[in-house]
């Protein structure tokens, strides 16, 4: 049930204060509830405290286990201004819904629980698809973070799945004990333990939110094309401006660095000599990010090798030649010896932060590429700033 949201995989946002009062079926410290009728009579929001409630919940349902909120399938022009938002890297950490216990449509004691994040594309993405069908849908505290990514920091794992189900008494509120996990959840979930932990039987489903319908209509089965992972090109691209937006805060601390750097010289600083050597500077490490964050994943299923780092640096590597040798004499040729350096370098960084927006990587291999990665990138580095330094001095 992958949602496509993928966003990125910085760091897990910190937990943020939230209300001290636990919604009764959600266990779990939430927002402030709205004013909206009750679907079930008895139950009110004045009984909620701590409950979230947004354009998608409709009301409660009542069970034994207290009242749920009942949400809607139904994505406004609210959700897609916030998606949108989410593409350009605009409030991440804050776009999540409370975790807890959620019924879609009017579901029973035998309908379906699927396991979700609370990241919010992601459960937008999920509601939107089960239109039509009773569920149960059980939110997961992750942080913000989507299911993939949070499988890999182990928010989305099994501890939590235990965790959230005796919080919100789930035995008490299905007669069946069986969980549907996302297929990309997998990384961070122990079956047997889920089951030694709480009594629930775990399965997993298709990759993608679309398929679910299908899915639940052959008896919980997954052809095998449900269970295949694609990163097409289309998805690349959604996935650019979030790399971008996320370079620009380290981006504009490291002109101002290079533009001081620049007027390093006999004279000890230069402002001229600052501005003229400055902005060329800037510009190469503006081309190293657009390699890294926009060239790379364009040219992804080309690119040789896997890990992301080496081809970052290759494409990193093909824009400083091209810089390189459109410098006329041997004496053009040194002065361009930085970019040679730098490019390579910084696109290869930006790159291997594409990584954790890839279905293809797995934590245990992106910690092995830093482990080697990272140095070869800090040489270079390097190397690049004593050359561009010592070229403001005579007899370079």
């Amino acid at each position: 049930m992958k949602d496509r949201q993928k966003g990125g995989c910085g760091e897990t946002p910190p937990p943020q204060p939230v209300s001290s009062s636990p919604g009764p079926a959600c266990g779990c410290a939430d927002p402030v509830v709205r004013e909206t009728p009750s679907c079930c009579g008895t139950a009110g929001p004045d009984k909620y405290e701590g409950l979230h409630q947004d354009s998608y919940v409709e009301g409660w349902v009542d069970t034994p286990a207290g009242p749920i909120p009942r949400v809607n399938a139904i994505i406004r022009a609210r959700d897609v201004l916030g998606r949108w938002k989410m593409r350009w890297g605009i409030g991440r950490g804050g776009y999540r819904i409370a975790p807890g216990l959620y019924a879609l449509g009017r579901p029973g004691a035998d309908s379906v629980v699927l396991v979700t994040a609370n990241f919010k594309m992601t459960f937008d993405a999920l509601r939107r698809e089960l239109a039509g069908i009773d569920a149960w849908i059980l939110v997961l505290e992750t942080y913000g973070i989507n299911v993939w990514c949070a499988a890999g920091k182990g928010t989305f794992g099994t501890e939590e799945i235990v965790r959230r189900v005796k919080a919100v008494r789930l035995e008490e509120v299905v007669d069946h004990r069986r969980l549907i996990l996302p297929q990309l959840g997998a990384p961070g979930v122990s079956a047997h333990e889920v089951r030694r932990g709480c009594g629930f039987h775990v399965v997993y489903g298709p990759v993608y939110a679309r398929d679910i319908k299908r899915f639940l209509e052959d008896g919980m089965k997954a052809t095998p094309l449900m269970r295949r992972v694609e990163f097409p090109v289309s998805e690349r691209i959604v996935l650019m401006p979030v790399e971008l937006v996320g370079s620009l805060k380290p981006a504009a601390w490291a002109a101002l660095a290079l533009f001081l750097a620049a007027g390093i010289g006999p004279g000890i600083f230069s402002p001229a000599a600052a501005l003229e050597r400055g902005w060329p500077a800037v510009v190469m490490m503006a081309g190293g990010i657009f390699g890294g964050a926009v060239l790379t994943p364009l040219l992804l299923p080309w690119l040789p090798w896997k890990a992301f780092s080496a081809k970052g640096a290759l494409v990193g590597g093909m824009l400083a030649a091209s810089v390189f040798f459109s410098y006329e004499g041997s004496s053009g040729a040194i002065h361009a010896l930085p970019v040679l350096f730098a490019l390579p370098a910084i696109s290869s960084f930006v790159a291997m932060n594409f990584t954790g927006a890839t279905p293809f990587t797995s934590p245990s291999g992106v910690e092995k590429e830093m482990r080697w990665a990272i140095p070869v990138q800090a040489v270079l580095a390097v190397l690049a700033s004593v050359t561009w330094i010592s070229g403001a001095f005579p007899g370079y």
